[in-house]
């Protein structure tokens, strides 16, 4: 890893919505099983990291959420929706990658570290936005039908389906208060995209019409 990818991790911070979980595991005595967490949040973003360098884009910070974390790119919307496919995949990717060396390490330390990485991989892959299987969808649909309407209709079922996660989260409280919270985080995140959802799909076709 090169002098730039080295800045970007001494860049990583942890969003206070993750610091209660890391503050409980602590509390609780789950260092190890933190430690195990962390790290294969930081690993998970590393492999969005490393997919931004191949793909000649600028990542200016990363910030740990709960689920994985979110990367700040020079470019923003002007980067090509093919890039951005490229750089949703590469965090699942090194996940992967996790769950395939598990088997390696020690028994102690194998059997929840694989139980972590199925853990964020699955989360990772719903197709909800912000999710990298959301950001997935969103690219696909730029590719292949980049319509208005279409990243409407996306949007607005991402939307249905986490007010839907709210509303049953709350009702299982107080077991689910991480989870509740998780689902707030995510539903402000859909209504700031919805919002601007018209001026993000301009700009990209602009961006495009000006590379083909």
């Amino acid at each position: 890893m090169d002098e730039r990818a080295y800045a970007i991790m001494m860049r990583m911070t942890i969003h206070p919505l993750f610091l209660p979980v890391l503050f409980s595991m602590v509390l609780y005595g789950n260092v190890s099983y933190y430690a195990l967490i962390l790290s294969s949040l930081i690993i998970h973003e590393i492999g969005h990291i490393l997919a931004a360098f191949l793909c000649k884009v600028k990542v200016e910070r990363c910030v740990i959420m709960p689920y994985g974390g979110e990367i700040e790119l020079r470019g923003g919307m002007s980067i090509s929706p093919r890039k951005q496919l490229i750089i949703a995949i590469g965090g699942p990717l090194a996940t992967i990658g996790c769950i395939a060396v598990s088997p390696l390490l020690d028994p102690l330390v194998a059997d929840p570290f694989l139980k972590i990485q199925l853990i964020l991989l699955a989360i990772n892959i719903i197709p909800i936005w912000p999710l990298d299987g959301g950001r997935m969808i969103l690219s696909l649909i730029l590719i292949f039908h980049p319509r208005i309407r279409i990243i409407e209709y996306y949007l607005t079922l991402s939307l249905i389906l986490i007010t839907i996660s709210v509303f049953i989260t709350f009702i299982l409280l107080p077991k689910t208060l991480f989870l509740l919270g998780l689902s707030l985080f995510l539903l402000l995140q859909i209504i700031n995209e919805w919002r601007y959802r018209k001026y993000r799909f301009a700009f990209e076709k602009h961006v495009m019409k000006r590379l083909t």
